[in-house]
C-alpha cells in the first residue's frame, strides 16, 4: 500500500499543471500562516492565553482560525465573516426570487452571487471585530482604546478577513478548488500539534485502559469518515442509442455519494452554533442586569460540552447536509441531461419519473450522511467525561473538516491525472 502511495504522489510531481497547481497554492498558503502572525495592538498576551485555556468555546474558535485568533493577529476573524455571509445568501435563495434566479444562471449567476457575498463580507467582519474588542476587553485582556485607536482596530481585522478571502479565492482560481476550505484545513492542522499535546498532558496521570480507547476511537472515527466519504450507490445508465461491438446498448454508472455535500455543512454549522455563546458572552457585560443574566444563560446553554448544544450542532450539520445536497446536485437537471443523450434508468421512464427516482434515492441516502456526520461531530463530547479530555470535542469537528478536505483534494488530483493522461492521447 506504502509503495502505491509513494508512485501516486510521485506522478503528482511529475505532472506539470498539478505541480503548478502545488506550488501556487504553497505560496498562497504560507502567506497566510505569515500573516496569521502579525498581532493587532492593544492586547495583554499572558491574560489572552490564560483566557483561551478556561473557555472551550475561545479553544474551538481559535482552532479553525489557524490560532490567529490566540495570538489576536490581524486575521484573527479568519473566515467567519465570509462563511456567515455565504450562509445568508444561500437561505436568501429559497425566499428571494432575484437571488433564485441568479443561482440558476450558472457561472454568471454564481459569480454575482459571489461578489454578493464579499460585499456583505465587509460589515459582517467589522460588526464581529468590533463585538471581540467589547468581549475581549470585558475580559481585560484588551486595553480601553479611544474611538480613533477602536475604528483602526476594526478596519485592520476586517482588512485581515477580506485579505483571507482573497488568499482563499486566489487558491480556487489558480491552485486546487476550494480554496477556503483549503485555508481552513491549514488552520486546523497548524493547531494539531497544541491540541495533541495537550490531549498527551491530559492522559499523563490516566491509567492504560483510557488511552488505549482513546487511541481505538480516533482510528474508528477517521475510518468511518473516509469509509462514509468514499461510499456512492451506483444507479446503472443505459443508452439504447448507442451500441457496443456486441450489438447491445452502452451503459454506464451514475454514482450517488452518501455524503455528496463534502466539508460545506460542518463549516456552516459550526459558524451558526457558535453564535448564540458568542453573543452571550458579549451581552454578559452590558450594565443591565436582567439582559447581563439572560445573557450568561445563553452562554452556559451553548458551552461546547453542554447537551443543548451538542443537540443543535447535530440537527445543523443533518440540516445543511440535506440543504447543500439540494444545492449541488439537481435531481430535475441531472434527469433532463439524460433524456437529451438517449440515457434511462432501467425500470424507470425519462424525464419526471427519472427525476423522482433520482429525487427518492439522494434523500435516503442523505439522511443516511446527514446523521453520520453529525454523530461524529457530536460523538467526541459523549466520551469526555469519562476520558476526561475536554479536547475530544474539538477533535471530532477537526477530523470531519480534515478528512473531507484531504480526501476531496486526492480526488481533484486523480482527476487532473487522468485528464492528463487522455489529454496526451490526443497531441
Amino acid at each position: 500500500m506504502l509503495k502505491s502511495v509513494v508512485h501516486f504522489f510521485s506522478k503528482v510531481v511529475k505532472t506539470p499543471s498539478l505541480r503548478k497547481k502545488i506550488l501556487v497554492t504553497a505560496v498562497v498558503l504560507v502567506v497566510f500562516r505569515l500573516a496569521g502572525h502579525i498581532p493587532a495592538s492593544g492586547i495583554d498576551k499572558s491574560s489572552l492565553a490564560a483566557l483561551f485555556a478556561g473557555s472551550p468555546l475561545l479553544s474551538l474558535l481559535d482552532i479553525f482560525s489557524g490560532g490567529t485568533l490566540a495570538n489576536f493577529s490581524i486575521l484573527a476573524l479568519g473566515l467567519n465573516p465570509y462563511i456567515n455571509a455565504s450562509i445568508i445568501f444561500q437561505l436568501l435563495g429559497y425566499v428571494v426570487p432575484a437571488i433564485e434566479e441568479l443561482q440558476k444562471e450558472g457561472e454568471y449567476g454564481q459569480e454575482k452571487i459571489n461578489q454578493y457575498t464579499r460585499l456583505l463580507t465587509v460589515p459582517l467582519a467589522a460588526l464581529q471585530a468590533f463585538g471581540m474588542y467589547a468581549l475581549l476587553k470585558g475580559q481585560k485582556v484588551i486595553t480601553t482604546l479611544d474611538p480613533l485607536q477602536l475604528l483602526a482596530l476594526v478596519i485592520t481585522m476586517t482588512a485581515g478577513t477580506i485579505f483571507a478571502v482573497w488568499l482563499g479565492e486566489l487558491i480556487s482560481e489558480y491552485g486546487f478548488k476550494d480554496g477556503i476550505s483549503l485555508l481552513i484545513f491549514t488552520g486546523i492542522v497548524a493547531r494539531l500539534p497544541v491540541t495533541l499535546g495537550q490531549s498527551a498532558s491530559i492522559f499523563q496521570s490516566q491509567d492504560i485502559f483510557k488511552i488505549i480507547l482513546f487511541v481505538v476511537i480516533s482510528v474508528v472515527v477517521v475510518g468511518l469518515v473516509i469509509f462514509v466519504s468514499e461510499a456512492a450507490r451506483q444507479i446503472p445508465i443505459h443508452y439504447a442509442k448507442r451500441r457496443t461491438e456486441s450489438g447491445l446498448g452502452a451503459s454506464s454508472y451514475l454514482p450517488l455519494r452518501l455524503n455528496q455535500a463534502g466539508v460545506i455543512p460542518i463549516i456552516f454549522a459550526v459558524s451558526l452554533v457558535l453564535m448564540p455563546s458568542m453573543l452571550g458572552q458579549f451581552l454578559a457585560n452590558v450594565p443591565n442586569a436582567g439582559v447581563a443574566n439572560f445573557a450568561r444563560t445563553i452562554s452556559t446553554a451553548f458551552n461546547p460540552q453542554s447537551v443543548i448544544y451538542n443537540v443543535i450542532y447535530f440537527l445543523l450539520v443533518f440540516g445543511f447536509t440535506y440543504f447543500y445536497t439540494a444545492v449541488v446536485f439537481n435531481p430535475e437537471k441531472v434527469a433532463e441531461n439524460l433524456q437529451k443523450g438517449g440515457g434511462f434508468i432501467p425500470g424507470i421512464r425519462p424525464g419526471k419519473e427519472t427525476e423522482k427516482y433520482l429525487g427518492h434515492v439522494l434523500s435516503r441516502l442523505t439522511v443516511v450522511g446527514g446523521a453520520f456526520l453529525g454523530l461524529v461531530a457530536v460523538l467526541p463530547s459523549l466520551f469526555q467525561n469519562s476520558l476526561g479530555a475536554t479536547n475530544l470535542a474539538i477533535g471530532g469537528t477537526s477530523v470531519l473538516i480534515l478528512v473531507s478536505v484531504a480526501l476531496q483534494l486526492i480526488r481533484e488530483m486523480e482527476g487532473e491525472l487522468v485528464m492528463e493522461k487522455y489529454g496526451g492521447f490526443t497531441k
